[in-house]
């Protein structure tokens, strides 16, 4: 099955509502850019009336994840990937539509190739940054994937 954005769109009603219902969507996706998104809104919000932190992070979150998802699914092997850790950054106020991409793609493949030559885990870190509609930068996430061959 080829991984798409409407199959991101379509998995996560199903299997991550809670993204689903906040706004997340998979708006791009090639092997080396990812661009998700999430609108302010009042399901979404913080008491401070900006988008909480944790919708941020789903977003973010997404623009990584659909492409290491995408290209395990390429290799036609079993391998397993989960966030070991994350960091995030917030500058600015989050309101109106906040734009994520993660242009590190090109990072999977090695990652991929050093687990399956090998059977030993690999990780590699991930930068999605997020935007509001004037180009403002309002978050930075950095999430470390890791991903291992099933046995």
């Amino acid at each position: 099955m080829v991984v798409s954005t409407g199959s991101v769109n379509a998995f996560m009603f199903f299997k991550l509502p809670s993204a689903w219902w906040c706004g997340v969507r998979l708006k791009y996706m090639d092997d080396t850019k990812a661009i998700a998104s999430v609108r302010h809104r009042w399901a979404n919000q913080n008491p401070f009336k900006s988008m909480f932190w944790a919708v941020q992070g789903m977003a973010a979150e997404l623009a990584t994840g659909a492409m290491v998802t995408s290209q395990i699914r390429a290799t036609g092997k079993r391998i397993s990937m989960l966030v070991q850790n994350n960091t995030a950054n917030f500058s600015k106020k989050a309101t109106g539509r906040i734009t994520f991409t993660c242009e590190d793609g090109h990072l999977i493949k090695d990652a991929l190739e050093k687990t399956i030559a090998t059977g030993e885990g690999q990780t590699i870190w991930m930068k999605s940054v997020g935007v509001n509609k004037d180009g403002v930068v309002v978050s930075t996430f950095n999430f470390e994937w890791t991903v291992r061959l099933k046995k």
